[in-house]
Parts: C-alpha cells; sequence; structure tokens
C-alpha cells in the first residue's frame, strides 16, 4: 500500500480541479439546457461549482447566467406590465428568447466555440 503524495503537485502537472477540455464542454453544454429548463438556478449552481474548474466552462457558466438573470428582469418587468396588455407580450417574447438563444448556446458549447448571448446585461464576469 503505497501512501498519498503531499505538498503542492510537481510543477507542469494539472490541478486535481483541472478538468479535461470534453468534460468542460459537456458541462457547459449543460449548463445552458439547464438554464433554459430550470432559469437562474442551473447557471448559478454551475457557476458557483465550475467556475474554477477550467476558462471555457467559466465563461459558459458566466454567459449563462448573466442571460437568465437579463430574463428574470425581463419576466419581472412583464409581470408588473401584465396589467397592461403589452405584459403579456414582453413575457412571451423573453420566453421565446431564452428558447433560442439557450438551444444556439449549448450547440455551440459542444462544439467547443466559445459564446456570448445577445442582448445580455453582464451581472457576473
Amino acid at each position: 500500500m503505497t501512501t498519498p503524495p503531499y505538498g503542492p503537485p510537481p510543477a507542469g502537472a494539472p490541478s486535481a480541479a483541472a478538468m479535461s477540455p470534453a468534460d468542460e464542454k459537456l458541462w457547459s453544454t449543460l449548463v445552458h439546457l439547464g438554464g433554459l429548463f430550470f432559469g437562474f438556478l442551473a447557471p448559478l449552481i454551475g457557476y458557483l461549482i465550475l467556475k474554477d474548474r477550467g476558462p471555457f466552462v467559466r465563461a459558459h457558466t458566466a454567459t449563462a447566467l448573466n442571460f437568465q438573470l437579463t430574463l428574470l428582469i425581463a419576466y419581472l418587468v412583464g409581470g408588473i406590465l401584465s396589467i397592461v396588455v403589452i405584459g403579456l407580450f414582453v413575457i412571451l417574447a423573453a420566453y421565446v428568447l431564452n428558447v433560442v438563444f439557450c438551444i444556439v448556446a449549448a450547440v455551440r458549447a459542444n462544439q467547443g466555440d466559445w459564446y456570448t448571448y445577445p442582448l445580455t446585461i453582464r451581472f457576473v464576469s
């Protein structure tokens, strides 16, 4: 039985927290699709857990979180404006944008491309 090494890893060795590029693409794709089904919660959890695991997954989780928070604002404004009929159109437009842009972002993440949602307020970087 060997004992585990103690101390910092040798120079050039990957850290324990680093992900392979395939894993980064997988988790980035899942975070975008999670935003489609669970709103801002999936990107928030993904960002908090995965932000230090690699630059690709950090960028995708941050952009997904920013987009979902922007949509949350749109849903709140639409909910307030639903007293007037236009709020329903705002909510419908936000829902359609969520479906379309999350699918596009998930496909781009799966292909290994960097992606930024259009029309997004940048809360997290």
